[in-house]
């Protein structure tokens, strides 16, 4: 490959040889990309630039829904996403279109040194906003090692068990993928220690003082309830007479099927609702089983499941879609 070139990996056994060839520490950077998403070619033409001025980085493409066994092992949701590897070992993850941001991070990074820089004045504020916007994200924020489908150490599983068990809502935020949020919060709530839980915006405080809360029967009160999913996915799929399950938003459609349906329902004129299907792993998951339907889009008319893509293209080609959307059928 040509110094200051993007490599691009067609395989996972290509990924995997692009990564290990990079043993002395050297920084490799990946964008998981897709062909249908502008955002996805604006960043390739940023990497191609950093790539011509970072020549002891590793730049390497890869279309995150040709390679679903890699994606889904990094946890890849949407396009585009960047993650950062020395020696193999991820370090750092960006998700979204950030063009400062990408180059900020190439630039930590690919310097030698991988501790993040202490952020200065104007920096940290625009941390603090940030983070105070995470702990303020759900009621009950749980900030851990992991997700909790796949914790990464032994008291955010004990965490997540412990809030399980007690039928706690929560959301979580994976301290792993982002090293500046890692080190930010510790200073930003003063808690040197993973996980932390917040409720409504304030710490409560980690694995220790959750366990005394449990044992104190305090824990029942300050945490808020799981809705049962069934009622909630039925709030969903009424909470308008067109709702459409999808990846991504109208305004940004994070796969090529989501992207396809909404310009068929567009093109009738109806009003239609969207649910991002990756902003919620627990509807994600729990709407295949309901419906008994596998894959996303996923369409529902006045609460009752018309279909995905493929059926939606059927009624288009019969004339019958618009009838179907107006609930006449």
């Amino acid at each position: 490959m040509a110094e200051g070139a993007v490599a691009e990996a067609a395989s996972a056994e290509e990924f995997q040889r692009l990564l290990q060839q990079r043993k002395d520490g050297s920084l490799v950077v990946v964008h998981f990309w897709a062909p249908w998403a502008p955002q996805c070619a604006q960043m390739n033409d940023v990497i191609a630039a950093l790539a011509k001025e970072h020549l002891q980085v590793t730049f390497v493409k890869l279309e995150a829904e040709a390679l679903p066994e890699v994606s889904e092992k990094y946890e890849i949701t949407s396009v585009p996403t960047f993650l950062f590897f020395k020696n193999s070992q991820k370090i750092d993850r960006l998700d979204g279109a950030h063009a400062p941001e990408l180059t900020k991070k190439v630039q930590r990074h690919g310097s030698g040194s991988s501790v993040p820089a202490v952020p200065s004045g104007g920096a940290k504020e625009q941390l603090n906003v940030r983070l105070r916007k995470l702990i303020t994200a759900a009621p009950c924020m749980l900030f851990m090692k992991g997700s909790p489908k796949e914790p990464r150490c032994g008291f955010s599983k004990q965490m997540v068990e412990i809030l399980n068990k007690h039928g706690v809502s929560f959301s979580s935020f994976d301290i792993f993928s982002d090293e500046e949020v890692r080190q930010g919060l510790k200073t930003y709530s003063n808690w040197p220690t993973y996980p932390q839980l917040y409720v409504a915006g304030e710490l409560i405080g980690g694995l220790d003082i959750v366990k005394e809360l449990e044992a104190s029967g305090e824990l029942d009160t300050i945490c808020p309830k799981a809705q049962k999913l069934e009622d909630r996915l039925k709030g969903l799929i009424n909470k308008a007479p067109v709702m459409l399950f999808m990846k991504g938003s109208k305004e940004m459609a994070r796969c090529g099927f989501s992207k396809q349906i909404i310009e068929i329902i567009n093109s009738t004129g109806v009003d239609y609702e969207t649910f991002d299907i990756l902003e919620d792993e627990e509807v994600r998951q729990g709407l295949k089983t309901f419906s008994n339907w596998p894959t996303y889009p996923q369409l529902y008319v006045k609460g009752e499941l018309v279909g995905g893509l493929d059926i939606v293209k059927e009624l288009k080609e019969s004339g019958e879609l618009l009838p179907v959307l107006k609930g006449e059928n």
